[in-house]
């Protein structure tokens, strides 16, 4: 099983958009980080009651998935930077899963964009085992 993997800076990360060609372009950056949460996602998503607590997550992903979703989003109005990070291996309560960075144009298209990139990386592209 892979070990995790450190997080990145965001410091870092938003230093290095600003370097980017487009970014005369971007009037927003949006970040999204993913954490290991202690519910269960059958309880937050679904309601069901008596669920165990989370004492981890075995997680992975496919990385030509995600580099295909991230191809999606840049064909989305606005959207001139796309950056992500995903993490791997057994990770404990609070460890981070993801970071997501857009850059566009306005928050409408910007927050569209986050919001279609997370939601393909984390219904098509990745493996998440709870652990009780």
């Amino acid at each position: 099983m892979k070990t995790k993997k450190p997080s990145p800076s965001m410091d870092e990360w938003l230093k290095e958009a600003k370097l980017d060609p487009r970014y005369s372009e971007v009037g927003m950056f949006l970040v999204h980080n993913g954490t290991v949460r202690m519910t269960a996602k059958a309880k937050v998503r679904l309601g069901e009651e008596g669920t165990a607590p989370v004492t981890g997550m075995v997680f992975s992903y496919d990385e030509t998935k995600v580099n295909a979703a991230i191809e999606e989003t840049y064909k989305l109005k606005g959207v001139y930077y796309v950056r992500t990070w995903l993490n791997e291996g057994q990770l404990e309560v609070g460890d981070d899963i993801m970071y997501v960075l857009i850059g566009g144009d306005i928050r409408p298209n910007v927050i569209d964009a986050l919001q279609f990139l997370v939601q393909k990386i984390k219904t098509e592209c990745v493996t998440e085992i709870e652990l009780n």
